[in-house]
């Protein structure tokens, strides 16, 4: 939490401070010009823009809420990036305006003070109101970032605190800072600060479908560093610096940074070469900073300054007439901080309403879809209420193939939640499916007009049993066949045959690697067989280091047959163990369209970086044999995904073609170029070509989903 508090901290510090200022020069100045009276017109304007500045992060924070988790992301990072744009504008105008502040601000209170009370108000509500739209934004986002508002409204929280008496302090003169010198060095800060926000923003951005490029990765260190170490929650938390980052996000923050940071540090270079320029030919020395209220009179002082002579009532008066009818004092005050909250209240009430005429649509496990009337096309929001005693799972369905259109998991009883769905023309009904009980489905309505509604045709475990046979024939026989090269390796280096030995490893290793679908059916075998030497407390030296890796690591750092004989003979065993083990094991078929895109997916993070490289420098070796199982398990799932999505198997083929070109241009005379020696352009056209066929791997989970609708 506390990690998460620093950027808001130094936000609120900042934002609190520049809006103190502005406020103590509006109070010393109404002071110095005999205007106490005005003193609460300037409070009600500072009291208007809280209130707005609080409105305004009630909206953001309910308005994302009502949102889907798609359209959170991508209104979640678009705000990220208006915050950066805020907070940069904001530093570079604090270190050009810091040394003018005052006097600015005392020329505005003049202007405002001729013109009138409402002027005055609305001098300070402007004065103040931007901090606190500013602060509210930057405050969204970081809380959003961090994934909780307790820590960031915390450190928000103390800032201000230290702001206010900072003010306090110089007002009444016991403080004197040098705000130039204040406002740089927060200023660069904030700069490292926004660019981690603007990383974290188009990530948003990428995640809710507004920008490419989400499974392009530049790093992934999350199997290389702990998530939850004290160091990697404090980078994560002040930086928003993530283990892994796309492509996007890196250049974005390295641009923002070295740009904004450039121009930053060019203009406080030249704001200080500017002000020894000036001060050369004074007479006499004078102050490095001016205090920011030095108008301001001492506290005696001030009470003793006497009202305006145009408030005094002349004594001479011959008849006067009466006295217009005063409002109360508190009308203004109360009226505007009610108006932002009654505006805020009502776009929230208003953008979380349902749209007229849908009713609440209530759901038990004798009754689904009480209440339903045909509704209109267009996109539609429905509240499902479950009013049973068992949590439910809620579809929208074209009665006639089932197709489903909207989806609710897990309802749980005296619970209402929003179900969102585009509606066109066709059979539309409700199927509830309660936990340990039989699918009720309501009566159909018919909706006429409109476009076309995509919809998902369900799958079930039925549908998924065939697929699932033909790889796990698949996978039997490739256990049978790594069997045999396995023996064919312990031979090797029982004989003594180091350079055989190297090739038969390599031709089991890419065996295994093929068979990738079925690694999280594999238990404890796949440890022994393909674990890394991560984690373990000697390494790569380690007793329990064993199966390919171990050997790989032996055979190209120079260890002896005898050394070898051992761990190869227990690899074989251990493949014979998983042979005579897998027809038992439980494969849960929902595995298998998961499968299609984490196999690319860890190819993408450990292959294709070389850090499974343990000397061979086969990684893109390793990669084609991932890429082979991928396409064998495309192949059982087709039926199922072409009757769903026909196109999408076509851009999926051709994207593999592309990535096995690639792959197939680093093989040459049967040896593989290792990851390392690939020049940079081969190397990010991998990267990229593995990235763009996960993202149309992407859908395929979803596609096949087992949903109980079915």
């Amino acid at each position: 939490m506390w990690d998460d508090a620093f950027p808001s901290f130094l936000i609120g510090l900042r934002e609190g401070l520049e809006a103190g200022l502005i406020v103590s020069i509006l109070v010393a100045t109404l002071v110095r010009a005999g205007a106490k009276s005005r003193l609460p017109q300037v409070w009600t304007g500072v009291l208007a823009a809280i209130a707005l500045a609080m409105s305004f992060g009630a909206v953001l924070t309910f308005t994302a809420a009502s949102l889907s988790a798609t359209a959170q992301e991508a209104f979640g990072g678009t705000l990220s990036v208006i915050a950066v744009a805020f907070v940069t504008a904001m530093v570079f105008w604090m270190r050009r305006s810091a040394r003018s502040l005052s006097g600015e601000i005392k020329e505005k209170v003049t202007g405002a003070l001729a013109m009138g009370s409402g002027m005055l108000i609305v001098t300070s509500f402007l004065a103040v109101g931007r901090e606190g739209l500013e602060t509210a934004l930057f405050l969204w986002t970081t809380a959003r970032a961090a994934g909780e508002s307790a820590g960031p409204m915390i450190g928000a929280g103390i800032g201000l605190v230290i702001a206010a008496g900072l003010c306090w302090g110089l007002y009444r003169r016991v403080l004197k800072i040098n705000l130039t010198k204040f406002f740089t060095a927060t200023g660069a800060v904030l700069i490292v600060i926004a660019a981690g926000v603007l990383g974290y923003g188009l990530r948003d951005l990428q995640e809710g479908g507004v920008l490419p490029g989400k499974a392009a990765f530049a790093f992934d260190l999350g199997q290389t560093i702990d998530p939850n170490a004290w160091y990697t929650t404090l980078v994560q938390g002040v930086f928003n610096l993530m283990p892994a980052m796309t492509w996007l996000q890196v250049v974005a923050y390295a641009g923002y940074l070295a740009i904004v940071m450039t121009l930053f540090v060019r203009g406080v270079r030249s704001a200080a070469a500017g002000t020894k320029a000036k001060a050369a030919p004074a007479p006499a020395p004078r102050p490095a900073e001016p205090a920011p209220v030095a108008e301001s009179e001492p506290a005696a002082a001030a009470e003793s300054e006497s009202e305006p002579a145009a408030e005094s009532e002349p004594e001479s008066s011959p008849k006067t007439a009466p006295a217009p009818r005063k409002r109360p004092a508190w009308l203004l005050p109360v009226a505007v901080v009610a108006v932002p909250a009654v505006v805020a209240g009502g776009i929230v009430a208003f953008g979380k309403s349902k749209p007229a005429g849908a009713p609440t649509i209530a759901v038990s496990e004798k009754e689904c879809g009480k209440g339903f009337t045909a509704p209109e096309p267009g996109r539609q929001t429905f509240q499902m209420q479950n009013t049973g005693d068992k949590t439910s799972e809620v579809y929208l369905v074209d009665p006639a193939s089932n197709a489903v259109y909207g989806e609710i998991e897990g309802l749980a009883p005296g619970t209402t939640r929003d179900l969102v769905a585009t509606i066109a023309g066709g059979s539309y009904a409700w199927r509830c499916v309660p936990t340990g009980g039989k699918a009720v489905t309501s009566a159909a309505v018919r909706v006429s007009g409109g476009g076309g509604a995509k919809a998902v045709v369900p799958v079930s475990e039925e549908d998924l049993a065939a697929p699932l046979r033909a790889y796990k024939e698949y996978v039997d026989r490739g256990l049978a066949t790594l069997a045999d090269q396995t023996q064919r390796l312990s031979d090797d280096l029982a004989g003594g045959d180091l350079d055989s030995a190297r090739t038969d490893w390599l031709t089991a290793h890419r065996s295994y690697s093929s068979l990738g679908a079925a690694y999280g059916t594999f238990e404890d075998f796949d440890k022994k067989i393909n674990g890394r030497a991560d984690g373990l407390p000697d390494g790569v030296h380690d007793k329990d280091f064993s199966g390919f890796l171990r050997i790989e690591y032996g055979l190209w750092h120079g260890a002896s047959a005898d050394e070898l004989t051992g761990p190869a003979r227990q690899l074989h065993e251990d493949v014979l163990g998983l042979r005579k083990a897998f027809p038992t094991q439980d494969f849960d078929p929902g595995d298998l369209p998961l499968r299609t895109h984490e196999i690319l997916e860890n190819t993408l993070q450990f292959e294709l970086t070389g850090d499974t490289d343990e000397g061979s420098g086969t990684n893109l070796a390793t990669a084609d044999a991932n890429l082979t199982g991928t396409r064998e398990l495309l192949d059982v799932l087709r039926p199922l995904i072409s009757k769903r999505d026909p196109q999408l198997l076509a851009t999926i083929g051709d994207d593999i073609d592309r990535l096995q070109k690639l792959l197939d241009g680093a093989h040459h005379d049967g040896t593989w170029t290792p990851v390392d020696k690939l020049d940079a352009t081969t190397r990010q056209r991998l990267n990229g070509a593995t990235g763009e066929l996960l993202e149309h791997l992407a859908p395929v989970p979803d596609l096949l989903e087992i949903r109980k609708s079915a």
